[in-house]
């Protein structure tokens, strides 16, 4: 005897997956960051591995590829083309040739000191919640994160 559809609907509505919520607040932060970054001809990816060598410069290529959840192979191109506008520079780290260490240029650090994301912060609506909400959506980010790297070396 099947179920009626109704019933076996219940609970996998589009609106009650946590997964979609975030995955598209993801897509409407590209969208309202989009005409922000075209001003200034940059993509989000290339403007948040900007922001995350404003935390620090001299990352290795890896270290900030980890950083941005970013493969190596994903993360090249993108500095490449953030070199060639005059954004970083990229070179061999002495004490190790095989690693990549990148650095904002001058022309970098003051683009992105110019904070071109507080629009976007106050267009979240979300006032004093802001810095809860970011610490509690990175927190599920690392649970997951957690969950999915215990689950991988269970299986090993």
């Amino acid at each position: 005897m099947s179920r009626p559809a109704k019933a076996a609907g219940k609970g996998r509505k589009l609106s009650n997956f946590l997964c979609f919520a975030v995955y598209s607040a993801n897509l409407a932060f590209g969208r309202a960051y989009k005409p922000l970054l075209d001003k200034v001809g940059l993509t989000y990816t290339q403007y948040i591995a900007m922001v995350a060598l404003l935390d620090e410069d001299e990352q290795t290529v890896s270290a900030l590829g980890d950083k941005l959840f970013l493969e190596s192979n994903t993360l090249t191109p993108i500095l490449k083309k953030l070199e060639q506008i005059g954004y970083i520079k990229r070179h061999r780290d002495p004490a190790d040739e095989r690693q990549v260490r990148v650095s904002l240029t001058p022309a970098g650090r003051k683009l992105i000191e110019q904070d071109l994301g507080n629009s976007v912060i106050e267009a979240t609506g979300l006032g004093d919640d802001f810095p809860v909400v970011q610490k509690t959506v990175s927190r599920l980010r690392d649970n997951l994160l957690r969950a999915t790297q215990a689950a991988g070396e269970k299986k090993r």
